[in-house]
């Protein structure tokens, strides 16, 4: 697949081993630069002329990177890419740290709010109230790698947020390659994605499973890779009804190659659109394939 990877976001983050000059010269030429971040199934042409938003918008997400435990080095990547996308596709971005934005009111200005690897306990409960009255009345939520529930992960103490995420975390591998088996083809988070896509990334074991009470949308191979204990059937991205909202997660996402790569940006683009239901795909929990096997 044909892919050109934005010049824009490499200027802001360059990769470890460039000299302070090169860094500083590529600094430099940022505002000058305009390179597409895309992949075939993206809309090419983006950041053109300095203008931050290409196309009008046509809703409006919220990026919330908040952490009060394991703080991933990629999130500032991680937001300028996800704002990246959003002029590339119609879509404004407002990104904050600040738990005060979490009032009915505010919340309603948005189509969906996006948990960018948040850690720990950071909503009140009134805070707490209002994102899930936002979810269960039609708003969507997307979850990326660190924002899942659980100890040492996201929002632990909130029996409604693991229900939504519906798995625990439990620790995680090291950052090695592995296989990822995309099941569901046609959700519009894995739509041009490879069956078979190989990739590293830092891969999350937990505690339940979301078969029976999402759609998996895809499964890491733990025979790929070492420090898996999930078993045959690891799901790694899923989605699913709430209320009237979605909800739509992924654990993979935890280095900074990962905002550099456009299968990846791709996947959560297509999370995104989905859960703001500017995009559609069939939500129905799925059982496990039967080529999978049993544990």
């Amino acid at each position: 697949m044909k892919a050109r990877i934005s010049r824009k976001i490499q200027a802001l983050y360059p990769r470890r081993g460039e000299s302070g000059a090169s860094q500083n010269q590529t600094r430099r030429g940022f505002l000058k630069t305009s390179v597409a971040l895309s992949v075939s199934l993206l809309v090419p042409a983006a950041l053109r002329g300095g203008n931050l938003l290409e196309t009008p918008a046509k809703f409006r997400v919220l990026v919330f990177s908040k952490t009060l435990g394991y703080r991933h080095a990629n999130i500032p990547l991680g937001v300028e890419t996800i704002r990246g996308l959003g002029a590339e596709h119609g879509f404004a971005v407002d990104a904050t740290e600040d738990s005060s934005v979490f009032t009915p009111a505010n919340l309603a200005r948005y189509k969906a709010v996006v948990f960018l690897s948040v850690t720990g306990d950071v909503l009140n409960a009134a805070q707490e109230q209002a994102l899930k009255d936002y979810v269960l009345g039609g708003g969507g939520f997307v979850g990326i790698h660190g924002a899942l529930f659980g100890p040492s992960a996201c929002l632990d103490k909130w029996a409604w947020y693991g229900e939504l995420c519906c798995v625990t975390f439990k620790n995680h591998s090291a950052v090695v390659p592995a296989e990822v088996e995309v099941e569901d083809r046609s959700n519009p988070s894995t739509v041009g994605l490879p069956e078979t896509w190989r990739r590293t990334d830092e891969w999350y074991n937990y505690e339940g499973t979301p078969r029976g009470k999402a759609r998996v949308l895809a499964t890491v191979d733990e025979s790929s890779y070492k420090g898996g204990t999930v078993g045959l059937d690891h799901p790694i991205s899923w989605c699913r009804a709430a209320g009237k909202g979605i909800m739509w997660y992924t654990a993979m996402g935890h280095t900074e190659e990962s905002f550099r790569e456009p299968l990846f940006l791709a996947h959560i683009l297509g999370g995104i659109e989905l859960a703001a239901g500017v995009r559609h795909a069939d939500l129905t929990p799925n059982a496990r394939p039967a080529a999978m096997g049993k544990d």
